[in-house]
């Protein structure tokens, strides 16, 4: 096989294996479906253009992690105010719906609004680990961060989610 060939065989797996997760990274960390899928193809595009001019990754999912959280604050800094109303827009009535939907619809809107109220260190690290099931050590090489900073932020992230979720439910 040709370079080509093997780079888009290559990057067609990361894409299969990666391409939810990273659309899921995304999302909880904007709470927009559409932002979240403009990021989501922008990351992959990233490493298309990276791949095919034939430059090589030693850890595919930690690139790929990298790039779309990078993504993700070039969006905040270009833009000026963010609203945690985009939730809402997907416009759900309750009426007719069983406990079960409404408790799902409500920890959907919950759990992303409060992570978007977390300063945006915290939130990253807590979206890598418990959404996308990151290891410590994978979230450090993603970052550029050691193991031991990671590990802090993610205590200390927690703490602030708990915190949070206590005064909103009081």
């Amino acid at each position: 096989m040709d370079q080509h060939t093997t780079t888009e065989t290559a990057f067609l797996k990361l894409h299969e294996e990666f391409a939810d997760a990273i659309y899921r990274h995304c999302y909880y960390r904007v709470s927009s479906q559409s932002v979240a899928e403009d990021l989501t193809q922008e990351s992959f595009m990233r490493v298309w253009d990276y791949l095919s001019s034939g430059k090589k990754v030693d850890n595919p999912k930690a690139f790929l992690y990298r790039i779309a959280s990078n993504l993700v604050i070039d969006y905040y800094r270009k833009k000026k105010e963010t609203s945690l109303d985009v939730l809402s827009e997907a416009g759900f009535d309750p009426a007719g719906e069983d406990e079960q939907s409404i408790l799902t619809y409500a920890e959907g809107q919950v759990i992303p609004a409060l992570l978007a109220k977390l300063e945006p260190d915290y939130r990253e690290v807590l979206v890598m680990r418990y959404v996308d099931d990151l290891t410590i050590g994978e979230i450090a090489q993603a970052i550029g961060e050691s193991d031991n900073v990671v590990s802090v932020r993610i205590h200390r992230g927690v703490a602030k989610l708990k915190t949070l979720f206590n005064h909103g439910t009081h």
